[in-house]
């Protein structure tokens, strides 16, 4: 990497690991040593993987609940010179994760954004499920309470994949749900601890899947694929 591609650019988004702290790209490495600061959603869990790949940069809180307000203070600091780049707990930043606000503020402002390719959690559950992933939608985390039911009964007449995220004690709620609307017999894929030691990837039918889960409770970060109508 040379001085100039770290000139240019004055915001990288860092994917880290999902699971397995070996999947972090030497790239990353090479960009999270180089520039001026780090913005991490959890300070404490970004800091164990620094410390584990021997990286000493500064290291600052940005996380949903602040980045509304720390956004406009961070581009004023880019525009003066510093090199930042954004990482999130585990994955690619902005995807169901902080990122977006600072990106766009970014990119209005004129300043250079450069995302790395690395570690997401929902494209190997979709490899692994088996379902068709030639098409597919991405809907990330569905809503807690207010219109959760009324997103799922849109989602009836999709015709492509469907990726969601989920934890563990809403799962069961999940599926049931789905079951009511998809039916019983659509097929799904449940794939938990993602490139960690006790990875599973259970596929079925949401009937089966239900069944399976009431004997098997999970514990874990889940991506639940859906087969589309």
């Amino acid at each position: 990497m040379s001085d100039q591609e770290i000139k240019e650019v004055n915001l990288y988004l860092v994917p880290t690991p999902i699971g397995n702290l070996r999947d972090i790209t030497l790239r990353a490495i090479d960009i999270l040593k180089s520039v001026d600061v780090i913005l991490a959603e959890d300070t404490r869990t970004s800091g164990k993987l620094l410390k584990h790949l021997e990286i000493q940069r500064p290291l600052q809180s940005y996380h949903i609940f602040n980045e509304h307000k720390t956004v406009e203070k961070l581009i004023e600091r880019m525009q003066k010179g510093e090199k930042m780049a954004l990482v999130s707990d585990a994955g690619t930043p902005g995807i169901s994760d902080p990122g977006f606000l600072l990106v766009r503020a970014a990119k209005e402002a004129g300043l250079e954004v450069n995302c790395l390719p690395g570690a997401t959690a929902f494209v190997p559950a979709l490899v692994n499920s088996g379902l068709p992933n030639d098409r597919f939608t991405f809907e990330g985390f569905l809503p807690h309470k207010k219109g959760r039911k009324t997103r799922i009964e849109n989602l009836q007449d999709e015709a492509r994949t469907m990726v969601f995220y989920e934890s563990p004690h809403r799962l069961m709620k999940t599926l049931e749900q789905f079951s009511e609307a998809f039916g019983p017999d659509r097929m799904a894929s449940v794939s938990r601890e993602l490139s960690k030691l006790y990875e599973e990837n259970v596929r079925g039918s949401l009937s089966e899947l239900i069944a399976y889960y009431q004997e098997n409770p999970i514990k874990g970060e889940i991506v639940l694929v859906v087969q589309g109508k």
